[in-house]
């Protein structure tokens, strides 16, 4: 499948990759990346959180890169690198991937809900709302998906001004000492970081929806170039709010800084931005979602809203018979390494063989 299979009506504007670009790595990872960066590297997390956002540039060039040479998405490009056996099973892969991640993003934020609001709520409750939710955009297509990311990221900025709140209570020594960790360990806080800075390989699917995409680049880049500003302010300001232990120590950093806002109207300002990042998080439960069904339709060709069953029935299935905190321990250790494995290398690799295979046809 190339560009052309698309429908120009179903496409959208280069401008609308920033939102989805930025709305899918301003998810859950934002909460709490702050404390495993801690551990790792202390006050030198942002040198971690740089590394990261460097890494991600590369990779974007890199899609960009591919599909100049094979126009189409990952499914397309899979084929023709590798023949459609082989190809297929990497296809597979990335679904299986797609769907893990959205599944990890869903239990995550009901896990986050039940702490901090509804403790006695069954899960499986937040998930069919979610889930229904989720169907209802997708079944608008991915231009009301796009909608959707552009809302999202508009209508939430008015959270910044939480951290900035926290300046007034902060020391700023707490930044000091800087450059006291080496190289291994700044690559260890990236690996820590990298859940915040995925989202950006759903461009593999939805590459043939934007208008003369090549000229998209810019925006992605500019997705994550606000991604890592918004990181480096949020550490920044958890660093000297909190000490290095307590850091360490908090499982959602940002969401406990939020809980030192007192108002004359509310007194738990927190419920405030738990309930808000709803809005936030429900791009990063679609777009994976979406990906995922997408990558099925393209393999089996069938109709779009039966992977979207299927998958939904699974995390539904997983949330009434399997949901507790290990099962999302366990599945952020599987996102994590398999997301840094297969997205980091795999996709050089993949630019490596197409532009061999292209040299040899011009031969």
């Amino acid at each position: 499948m190339n560009q052309a299979g698309v429908n120009e009506k179903y496409k959208v504007s280069p401008f609308y990759v920033f939102f989805l670009v930025h709305s899918m790595q301003t998810g859950l990872g934002v909460l709490s990346f702050q404390r495993d960066l801690a551990k790792a590297t202390g006050t030198d997390g942002w040198l971690s959180i740089l590394l990261a956002g460097l890494i991600v540039h590369i990779l974007i060039w890199l899609i960009y890169k591919i599909f100049r040479i094979v126009p189409g998405d990952i499914i397309s490009t899979n084929n023709h690198a590798f023949g459609k056996w082989i190809g297929n099973f990497f296809s597979l892969l990335f679904i299986l991937y797609f769907f893990v991640l959205g599944m990890t993003i869903i239990i995550g934020y009901i896990n986050v809900i039940h702490v901090w609001m509804f403790e006695e709520v069954p899960s499986w409750a937040f998930a069919l709302v979610f889930l229904i939710l989720i169907y209802y955009i997708n079944t608008g297509g991915f231009r009301t998906i796009t909608g959707i990311a552009f809302l999202t990221v508009i209508v939430s900025y008015w959270l910044l001004f939480v951290p900035f709140y926290g300046f007034k209570y902060s020391d700023f020594t707490g930044f000091l000492p800087i450059f006291h960790h080496d190289l291994v360990e700044i690559m260890k806080g990236t690996k820590s970081f990298s859940l915040s800075m995925l989202g950006f390989e759903m461009l593999l699917m939805y590459y043939p929806f934007i208008k003369s995409a090549e000229t998209s680049q810019k925006y992605a880049h500019g997705g994550v170039v606000l991604t890592t500003l918004l990181s480096l302010l949020l550490y920044f300001v958890s660093i000297i709010f909190y000490s290095q232990k307590q850091l360490t120590l908090t499982l959602w950093p940002t969401l406990t800084l939020t809980s030192i806002i007192e108002l004359p109207f509310i007194q738990r300002f927190e419920y405030i931005t738990v309930s808000w990042w709803t809005i936030v998080i429900i791009p990063n439960m679609v777009i994976p979602l979406w990906a995922a069904s997408r990558g099925v339709k393209r393999l089996f060709n069938v109709q779009q809203k039966y992977p979207l069953w299927g998958m939904s029935i699974i995390i539904l299935l997983v949330n009434i018979f399997f949901y507790d905190i290990d099962s999302l321990y366990i599945l952020n250790k599987i996102i994590n390494p398999y997301s840094i494995c297969f997205i980091v290398i795999y996709l050089p690799l993949l630019f490596v063989f197409i532009s061999i295979k292209k040299s040899r046809n011009r031969l």
